[in-house]
């Protein structure tokens, strides 16, 4: 069941005032019982100060109590705590030592003390008061006894009164509380209307509802606050929609970004993260996270930290890269202008390859046309600066002929290949037959074979068909043909098989049994662009150094995958994947 604001306010108004109470009077009882208990401890000292005068005098204890009042007990503790004199206990030897009771301890410290307790000798309880004086301490105790119970207890006229006032407080609380409980509700049916849209300043009839609003308060500044809070939520509303509108389109950009992105709190606390922050974040960092925090906290990123506490006030910008797991990461902080900040991780690793395989791409374009070229003008120059016979002007202008078509041919590869990287969608798909395809390329390299004397088999279907771009089906086979013929070796056999198929892709052996490659190591570098595994192996044999790589970019535009190794009995063997 749900209390009602009345009823707690009422009720904790009456918790306050019932505490207040309480402390009251036992504060006060306290204060009357130390009081009295001050003035009889009063009269004792004074007992304990006539006793030690007369004692001085060498008055017998005895003779001296016969002015005391009968009920008193007097005893005398030397300052060791042995009860030296006791008008109760005639045999004191029968006494402990007293120098532990508390009213001895007291009076050691502080000259004199007090305690209430039943006494062990003959178990009655007492007031006791000791006093120190030279030599001794002269202890007085007064019987407890319910006379002295009664003279303690505290007087009940102000507890009446209190009583009294209670009660007067708790009818006024309750008269406040109703006012007001009232008030909060009227206010809260209010806001409930304005909720539900039944008081709306979009609402034509808000007009004609506004004297129903005026008359819905009591005459109070409730009134006031609610036809405000009326205006103040149409405003709200409208400002919460075009903001949750601007939000959504800002989260759907950040969950689609390439980029990582994490907003952080001026005090470091996240706000917010896509996926892929948190993927790149748990790659750098040597141990899986499961909070973004940990950037702060990982030494990858000491850097970060060291900007953010140190940055100057003019500096909102920061980056650096990270080199983990073999990727290379970007890593740029953003700070606002209320100190909340962005960090941004993006994965530059294929962007920063590109860019050094470009560097390196250049080079090496530069590097092998300068070799065709250079042969075609020394070949020219032999030709147009010397008077040469028929026959060896001939052998030049051949030789410039064939370094021609090497260029040409290196040209066409580079072409190729930027086309497959470049621009996918202009190779045209289509039902191509493999079969037919390996007949055609046999033609075509038919005397370079017999040149080498190899030979060429296959073993597969006569229908085997692939969706695919004929030019670069035929492009994988010709150059991993044109491969074997320049480096295998003479009296080599070339071996085409279909050794496999799934729903998705057909599974292909291109082997041969020639030289191979003595260092396993260098395998994975065949399908590099200009790539030699021995300096001017490329020159001495023909070709542009790109068949490979046009092989591997191929059979990656038809979905698949290649790897290449040694022969256990010599050669190399190409595997490969088409999607059907």
């Amino acid at each position: 069941m749900k209390i009602s604001y009345r009823k707690k306010l009422f009720f904790t108004f009456v918790l306050i005032f019932s505490l207040f109470t309480i402390g009251i009077v036992i504060f006060e009882q306290r204060r009357e019982k130390e009081y009295k208990t001050e003035a009889l401890e009063e009269k004792l000292d004074a007992y304990a100060q006539i006793f030690n005068e007369a004692y001085q005098r060498n008055v017998s204890p005895d003779t001296i109590l016969t002015d005391f009042p009968t009920h008193i007990r007097l005893s005398i503790v030397d300052n060791q705590g042995f009860v030296i004199y006791d008008n109760i206990i005639k045999n004191v030897t029968q006494l402990g030592n007293h120098a532990t009771r508390p009213e001895i301890s007291a009076a050691q410290q502080k000259q004199k003390g007090s305690d209430i307790r039943t006494s062990t000798s003959n178990h009655q309880p007492y007031l006791y008061y000791a006093k120190r004086f030279d030599d001794y301490y002269i202890r007085v105790a007064w019987p407890y006894d319910v006379q002295m119970r009664n003279f303690l207890k505290s007087d009940n006229v102000f507890l009446y009164y209190i009583v009294a006032l209670f009660i007067f407080g708790l009818i006024l609380i309750h008269y406040v509380s109703g006012r007001f409980g009232k008030s909060i509700r009227k206010l809260n049916e209010f806001t409930f209307l304005i909720e539900n849209g039944e008081l709306s300043l979009a609402n034509p009839s808000y007009k004609m509802q506004s004297n129903k609003i005026e008359n819905y308060f009591p005459e109070d500044e409730l009134g006031v606050i609610g036809k405000r809070m009326a205006d103040i939520y149409e405003k709200l509303k409208l400002s919460e929609a075009e903001t949750s509108h601007q939000k959504e389109k800002l989260l759907q950009h950040v969950h689609s970004s390439e980029e990582g992105i994490c907003f952080f709190t001026p005090g470091k606390m996240v706000e917010f993260y896509n996926g892929l922050f948190f993927q790149y974040l748990n790659t750098i960092i040597d141990k899986t996270d499961s909070t973004p925090l940990v950037i702060f906290s990982d030494s990858h990123f000491e850097n970060i930290t060291d900007f953010l506490a140190n940055r100057e006030k003019n500096e909102h910008y920061w980056e650096t890269k990270i080199e983990k797991q073999g990727k290379i990461f970007m890593v740029r902080i953003n700070v606002f202008e209320n100190g909340s900040f962005e960090i941004i991780l993006n994965d530059i690793t294929k962007t920063e390859k590109n860019r050094l395989l470009k560097q390196e791409m250049t080079g090496n374009i530069a590097h092998e046309l300068r070799t065709p070229i250079t042969g075609i003008r020394g070949c020219l120059e032999t030709v147009l600066e010397n008077r040469l016979d028929r026959e060896k002007e001939r052998y030049f202008i051949q030789q410039a002929y064939e370094k021609a078509l090497a260029l040409s041919e290196l040209i066409q590869d580079m072409s190729l290949l930027t086309k497959i990287e470049d621009a996918p969608h202009s190779f045209q798909a289509k039902q191509v037959n493999i079969t037919s395809l390996l007949k055609e390329l046999q033609a075509d390299f038919m005397a370079a074979l017999q040149e080498k004397q190899m030979t060429v088999g296959w073993n597969m279907p006569d229908n085997l068909l692939i969706n695919g771009n004929q030019t670069l089906l035929y492009a994988i086979f010709r150059n991993l043909t044109d491969n074997a013929i320049r480096y295998a070796g003479h009296h080599v056999h070339i071996q085409i098989d279909k050794y496999k198929e799934d729903n998705e892709f057909y599974y292909f052996s291109y082997s041969d049994n020639g030289a191979g490659i003595a260092d396993e190591q260098l395998l994975n570098r065949l399908f590099e662009r200009f790539y030699r595994i021995s300096e001017g192996r490329t020159r001495d044999n023909g070709g542009s150094g790109l068949g490979l790589s046009i092989v591997k970019n191929a059979v990656l535009f038809h979905k698949g995958t290649i790897a290449v190794k040694n022969k256990p009995d010599g050669g190399l063997e190409f595997l490969f994947t088409l999607r059907k």
